[in-house]
């Protein structure tokens, strides 16, 4: 059985830093992509960041302030996010394209708060 495990959330004042993590174990083969998505109250999920090999891509919301970067050793992804604003506030997510026997499946975490506030 295959989860996502996050950690790293939590309450921290503007301008602030905070690491998200996201651990995948279980039976897969590999990862072809991963990524953190947020919800915040009320608003629909969005995408954050994403990662497939070296390339990452970034909303534009957080571009400069926030870098995703991988673990492969690990099956980990992390989010380092600097310079928060109150506006980050939201569960964040995380997301992975796994390889299986012969297909390939998108799996998430359970989400983890970040609260940005003074």
């Amino acid at each position: 059985q295959v989860q996502l495990v996050e950690s790293g959330g939590g309450l921290v004042q503007p301008g602030g830093s905070l690491t998200l993590s996201c651990a995948a174990s279980g039976s897969f083969f590999g990862i072809n992509a991963m990524g953190w998505y947020r919800q915040a109250p009320g608003k629909q999920r969005e995408l954050v960041a994403t990662i497939i090999s070296r390339t990452t891509n970034y909303a534009d919301s957080v571009k400069g302030r926030f870098t995703i970067s991988r673990d492969n050793a690990k099956n980990t992804v992390y989010l380092q996010m600097n310079s928060l604003k109150p506006e980050d506030t939201a569960v964040y997510y995380c997301n992975a394209d796994l390889r299986l026997p012969g297909h390939s499946q998108a799996y998430w975490g359970q989400g983890t708060q970040v609260t940005v506030s003074s």
